[in-house]
């Protein structure tokens, strides 16, 4: 038992710092290797002094649709793993963890809808240069944070608490 609770407690924390590192990471779309843009930022490494050159990122509304779904994401995900240790530690034995697996679950739904809308819309939020880049590792763990969060929300859905 105290494996599987090793094992769903590290599940949770990977997913927490992949969300975390998909939120403020400075690649969601790339441009060049000099050239990023995160959710926050959009960044030009300056070659003359090395130093990264950043300026605010579109005001379009999907892009802050976006912005706003990762965070909740990651407001979702922690408010599930705090509330998986309080259920840990008060509830009773043979007791499931529905309430963790359900904000986990909306967690990976977050992320989904945040992932769609940025791959939907990337030509609107860059109109001038969206034919010249690519998708960066941020979109990336996004999308890898959306199932294993799910898997996760559903492993706490079934899991049950014993002595």
């Amino acid at each position: 038992m105290s494996f599987l609770l090793f094992g769903v407690t590290a599940l949770h924390l990977i997913i927490l710092v992949i969300l975390f590192v998909a939120t403020l990471d400075n690649s969601w779309w790339v441009f060049s290797e000099e050239e990023t843009v995160n959710l926050w930022y959009d960044c030009l490494l300056d070659n003359n002094t090395g130093v990264w050159l950043c300026s605010s990122v579109s005001t379009n509304e999907w892009f802050h649709a976006v912005q706003a779904l990762m965070v909740l994401a990651i407001l979702f995900s922690s408010f599930s793993f705090m509330l998986f240790m309080c259920q840990l530690y008060t509830m009773q034995r043979g007791g499931l963890f529905y309430a963790t697996g359900v904000f986990q679950i909306l967690a990976s739904l977050a992320v989904f809808s945040g992932a769609v809308i940025y791959a939907t819309h990337v030509t609107d939020f860059h109109p001038d240069r969206a034919k010249t880049g690519y998708f960066g590792h941020c979109f990336i763990l996004a999308w890898v944070a959306f199932p294993l969060s799910m898997l996760s929300g559903i492993m706490y859905i079934h899991l049950r608490k014993r002595e």
